[in-house]
């Protein structure tokens, strides 16, 4: 959070806002008290010079309109005589004017000059053609004088008037003195203020700044802070009321991270996965599965349509998602493994049912997937396997039925049919019932000690002898005696199988191959033939059930399909793993693993 400038913070605003009412209440008072002062001091002054001019006027008048005799003064020796002595600090100068606009008099002995001449000044000349007093301020020698002129009038005629200027400077003068004083107390006022702001100021802003701290420790996560309390007013109260809301945020935060943690920790241990979306539609959260399960980063996700991150955005919108009701499968198999993921969808919706977003929970659903299609496989190839003999077995007996059992010819043919096809479909069942035994690991291993180099040739020899076929048995088996702990009946099924296949599938004069190699602490059998090969893409398939590469030639053969698959359960049962690698027209080689035991000096029984 950026710090409050100084100028911007509210203990300045206070005392500014406080001192500036101040200022302006005492700006207006002092306004309004120096212009009724002003006012008062002009009238007092103004009021005093009137009163002295009115005892002067009676006398200028009486000298004006007295009959003169030769013992008597002249009219200007008789106005000076009553103008002498006049000029004082409130009058400069009191000139006395007749009619004629003819100066009579004056009070200033310097300037005597202007008696007998005529007057030019205007507000004289109005006084007297008005018949009305005048006045006016003017500015003499840098000095301000109040000129009041005021008709001389015998029997309703003017016969002259006086001319007077009074010193005004001095009310001015002691106008200023006073707004001097005036100001002065302003600003003692204004420094007592701001000290009174500041205080009462802090009085606010203080625990309000305690609140801003603790605002700040707050957005931080730190909910051990608690606002000083200064009293118990408006403020204080917010003060208590703001540490009860620190400790409910504190006690909420407490249950939302316990919360948080839950159901961070059952994301982050579910085996499916999750995915959250905002309202429309984007990635605002994503668990490890789920990211496992798409095999994409995180920052891959985050913000991104969740069309998009699940890869169906050319088929679905997200208002689909909203309303579909059932999983969805997401398949991302490729051309070298399937690879399939179910996808359930759930609404976030307030009670208003207004979305607020979508989970998406991922499973892995490509093992069930192959299990579903391996057992519809399994049932169609089951019926597609006894579904021919007894088609076969029907046909015949069928004939038999309608009479063909009298012919001594074909009677016994029709019979030797039904038997082997009967015989097919005991061996079929038999083998169904081993592999249901093994997938239920309902069985048991009567594990012996055998030197598996004479167990092998053993077998290769029982199949040499019985052979029928132009097929050449070579043996690359070492001197070295290899013993291994194995059940020997399940063991002779397994290999014989293998031969029996190697027979089948191999050419008149043809080569089957018999090996035996030390890979580490295991041996490696190898049986190998001529045969007419596996293409490279169903190599890995030939341990599936009922799988064939040529069906109708190994359906010829007598084959049921299940015959490696049976080996496959045994040699894995043994602790081992068996494989086949092969070339379309050279032939196929099957290997499979057993483990050597060895004495306590680590070397082989």
């Amino acid at each position: 959070m950026h710090k409050v400038g100084y100028f911007k913070s509210v203990h300045v605003k206070i005392v500014l806002i406080y001192v500036l009412l101040i200022l302006i209440a005492m700006q207006i008072i002092g306004l309004y008290f120096v212009k009724g002062l002003e006012h008062t001091l002009k009238e007092n002054f103004q009021q005093s010079v009137k009163d002295r001019v009115g005892v002067l006027e009676f006398s200028a008048r009486e000298e004006l309109v007295k009959i003169r005799v030769e013992e008597d003064q002249t009219l200007e020796q008789s106005l000076r005589s009553i103008l002498t002595g006049l000029n004082s600090d409130d009058i400069k100068e009191v000139r006395v004017i007749d009619a004629k606009y003819q100066i009579r008099a004056t009070s200033d002995s310097n300037n005597q000059a202007i008696v007998g001449q005529k007057s030019l000044d205007e507000l004289v000349h109005k006084s007297i053609t008005a018949e009305e007093g005048f006045d006016s301020i003017a500015s003499k020698s840098g000095e301000r004088v109040w000129i009041l002129v005021t008709p001389i009038i015998s029997q309703g005629e003017v016969i002259g008037t006086l001319y007077i200027e009074s010193n005004i400077e001095n009310v001015f003068g002691q106008m200023n003195e006073i707004n001097q004083i005036l100001a002065v107390g302003t600003a003692v006022a204004l420094v007592i203020t701001i000290v009174l702001g500041i205080l009462i100021a802090q009085t606010i802003t203080r625990p309000i700044s305690e609140m801003r701290k603790q605002a700040q420790a707050m957005s931080k996560g730190n909910f051990s802070r608690k606002v000083r309390v200064y009293g118990n007013d408006e403020i204080g109260q917010l003060a208590h009321a703001f540490n009860h809301l620190t400790n409910r945020l504190q006690e909420s935060q407490s249950t939302t991270e316990a919360e948080r943690r839950k159901l961070a920790s059952v994301l982050t241990n579910m085996t499916d996965g999750v995915i959250a979306t905002d309202r429309k539609g984007r990635v605002i959260l994503i668990n490890d599965p789920a990211l496992r399960l798409l095999r994409i980063p995180r920052e891959m996700v985050l913000n991104r349509p969740i069309i998009s991150v699940l890869g169906i955005d050319s088929i679905h919108s997200f208002e689909d998602l909203i309303h579909s009701k059932e999983s969805m499968n997401l398949d991302f198999s490729t051309q070298e493994r399937p690879y399939i993921l179910r996808a359930n969808f759930s609404v976030i919706q307030k009670e208003t049912g207004f979305v607020n977003g979508l989970i998406a929970v991922l499973h892995d659903n490509t093992e069930q997937e192959k299990i579903d299609m391996e057992r519809r496989e399994f049932v169609a190839n089951v019926s597609h396997e006894l579904r021919t003999p007894l088609t076969t077995m029907s046909s015949y007996l069928e004939a038999l039925a309608d009479g063909a059992w009298k012919d001594e010819e074909i009677a016994p043919s029709f019979l030797m049919v039904t038997q082997t096809e009967t015989q097919r479909m005991i061996r079929l069942v038999n083998d169904l019932l081993q592999l249901s035994k093994m997938d239920s690991r309902d069985y048991d291993l009567n594990r012996e000690i055998v030197n598996f180099n004479l167990f092998f040739n053993r077998i290769i020899d029982r199949f040499e002898l019985s052979k029928s076929q132009n097929v050449t048995f070579q043996r690359m088996l070492p001197d070295t005696p290899y013993y291994v702990d194995i059940d020997t009946d399940k063991l002779t099924q397994v290999i014989d199988n293998i031969i029996s296949n190697a027979l089948k599938y191999s050419p008149d004069g043809g080569n089957i191959r018999f090996g035996i190699a030390v890979k580490d602490e295991w041996l490696q059998v190898m049986i190998s033939d001529d045969g007419m090969g596996i293409p490279s893409e169903n190599v890995n398939r030939i341990f599936d059930r009922f799988y064939r590469v040529d069906r109708a030639r190994a359906r010829s053969m007598g084959g049921t399909g299940l015959g490696l698959a049976i080996a496959r359960e045994m040699i894995e049962a043994h602790g081992g793993k068996i494989w086949a690698e092969s070339e379309e027209g050279h032939g196929t080689t099957i290997f499979f693993t057993l483990e050597i035991l060895l004495d306590e000096e680590g070397e082989w029984d």
